[in-house]
C-alpha cells in the first residue's frame, strides 16, 4: 500500500491513529444523528458509508482521497458501533445476551479473518487494491438486511412512548457525561480497550524478547485472538442472565492479572497459559457491550449511554500502545509496561464494578416513564 500510494512515514502514522479517532469523534456526534433520522434510518446511511469508504480508498491514486475515504468508511464503522447494542435492544430486548454474543462475535471474527486474508489475497491478485477493496463487496452485502429492516416501517414495542428518539412529547437528550453510571461505562469500556491494543500490538514482541521466534510469536497473539471469539459468545448470555454482573467483572480482572504477572515474571516458560487467560480476559469487551444495552431503559438512554462509553472510550484506547512502547524503548524491557497495564486493570475493575450494579441510567437522570421500569429491567436480564 505504501508503494502504490507513496505514503511518507509520518502519513502512515495518521493512517494507523485514524481508527480510534475516527471511534472517538464520530460516535460522539451519533445520538444528534440518530435524533434527527431515526437509528435504522442511520444504520443504513453507515453501511453504505462504509462500503462507499472502502471501494473509493481501494481505487483512488491519490493520498488525500485515500484518506478521506478511509475516515468515512471509519465513520461509518463508528455510527454501526454506536447504534448496534441500541437496536439489539430495541428488536431483541428479551434475548439481549444472546443477540449480542453473535453480532459481537462476528464483529471479532470478522476483523480477525480480515487481518489474516488481506495479505494473501493482495499477494494471489498481484495487487493490495484487492487485498482491501474485496471488503467493500462485504460492507455493500451488509446493506441489504438494514434496508430490509428499514422498508418494514415497523415500530418495535420497546421503542414506543416519551423514551423513544422522534416520538411526540420526546425528552430532551439525556447529558450523560453528568451522570455516574455513563462515566463508570465509559472507563470501563475505555480501559478495557486501552490494554486490549497494547496487548494486540506489542505481544508478538513480549514473546519475540522472551526467545519466542517470529512465527511462534505471531501464532501465540493468534492464540489470544482465537480464544477470544468463545468468550464474545458466551459472556453476554451469561452476563444477561443475571441483574448483578460485578462477579463477572472481577472474575476477567482476576484472569488478566495472572496474566500480566506472568508475562512480567515467566513470558517464555508458561506462555501458553498467559495467553489463555489474556483470550479469557478479552471477555471484558462483550460484557462492557452487553452493559450498554443493560443499563439503560429508553431508546434515547441507549443511544446516549452507547455514544458517551465508546467515544470517551475510544480516545483512553488510543493511548494504550503508546504507553507500552514508550516505557518499553525507554526501559529496555517489559516490566514497567506491564506496571502499567497492573493501573489500567485496577481502573478498569473499578469501573466495572460500578457500572455492573443493577441499575439503569434513568435513575440517576430521572427521565424514565414509571410504568416502563420495573417491566423494561426485568425484560433486559433475560436470554
Amino acid at each position: 500500500m505504501n508503494g502504490g500510494l507513496g505514503l511518507s512515514p509520518t502519513m502512515l502514522g495518521v493512517v494507523t491513529t485514524l481508527p480510534t479517532a475516527a471511534f472517538a469523534a464520530f460516535g460522539a456526534i451519533t445520538p444528534r444523528l440518530t435524533r434527527r433520522f431515526g437509528a435504522t434510518k442511520l444504520l443504513l446511511a453507515a453501511m453504505a458509508l462504509l462500503a462507499l469508504g472502502q471501494a473509493a480508498r481501494a481505487l483512488t491514486p491519490s493520498t488525500g482521497v485515500f484518506l478521506v475515504s478511509s475516515a468515512a468508511a471509519l465513520a461509518g464503522i463508528a455510527v454501526a458501533n454506536i447504534l448496534m447494542p441500541v437496536l439489539v435492544r430495541r428488536y431483541f430486548l428479551s434475548r439481549l445476551g444472546m443477540v449480542t454474543g453473535l453480532y459481537t462475535t462476528v464483529m471479532i471474527a470478522g476483523s480477525t479473518v480480515a487481518a489474516a486474508a488481506s495479505v494473501p489475497i493482495a499477494q494471489a491478485s498481484g495487487s493490495w487494491r484487492v487485498g482491501i477493496g474485496v471488503w467493500a463487496l462485504l460492507a455493500a452485502v451488509a446493506v441489504v438486511p438494514v434496508l430490509a429492516l428499514w422498508r418494514t416501517g415497523e415500530t418495535p414495542q420497546a421503542t414506543r412512548g416519551p423514551g423513544a428518539p422522534g416520538a411526540p412529547g420526546a425528552a430532551a437528550p439525556i447529558r450523560v457525561s453528568r451522570t455516574r453510571l455513563g462515566w463508570a461505562l465509559a472507563l470501563f469500556f475505555g480501559f478495557q480497550s486501552f490494554s486490549a491494543y497494547a496487548i494486540m500490538g506489542w505481544l508478538p514482541q513480549i514473546y519475540r524478547d522472551a526467545g519466542f521466534s517470529a512465527g511462534a510469536s505471531g501464532l501465540l497473539l493468534a492464540g489470544v485472538m482465537a480464544g477470544s471469539i468463545p468468550m464474545a459468545l458466551a459472556m453476554p448470555a451469561l452476563a444477561a442472565r443475571r441483574p448483578d454482573q460485578r462477579p463477572l467483572v472481577l472474575i476477567l480482572a482476576g484472569t488478566m492479572l495472572a496474566a500480566y504477572l506472568g508475562l512480567a515474571i515467566a513470558p517464555h516458560g508458561g506462555a501458553l497459559i498467559w495467553t489463555a487467560l489474556l483470550a479469557v480476559g478479552q471477555g471484558a469487551f462483550p460484557l462492557a457491550l452487553t452493559l450498554i444495552g443493560m443499563r439503560a431503559r429508553t431508546s434515547a438512554g441507549s443511544v446516549g449511554l452507547s455514544a458517551f462509553a465508546q467515544s470517551t472510550g475510544y480516545l483512553i484506547a488510543m493511548a494504550g500502545p503508546l504507553a507500552v512502547g514508550v516505557l518499553y524503548e525507554a526501559t529496555g524491557g517489559w516490566v514497567a509496561s506491564m506496571g502499567v497495564l497492573l493501573v489500567a486493570l485496577v481502573i478498569q475493575a473499578t469501573a466495572g464494578l460500578a457500572a455492573a450494579r443493577p441499575r439503569a441510567l434513568e435513575d440517576e437522570t430521572g427521565t424514565a416513564p414509571a410504568s416502563r421500569r420495573s417491566t423494561e429491567l426485568s425484560a433486559s436480564t433475560q436470554v
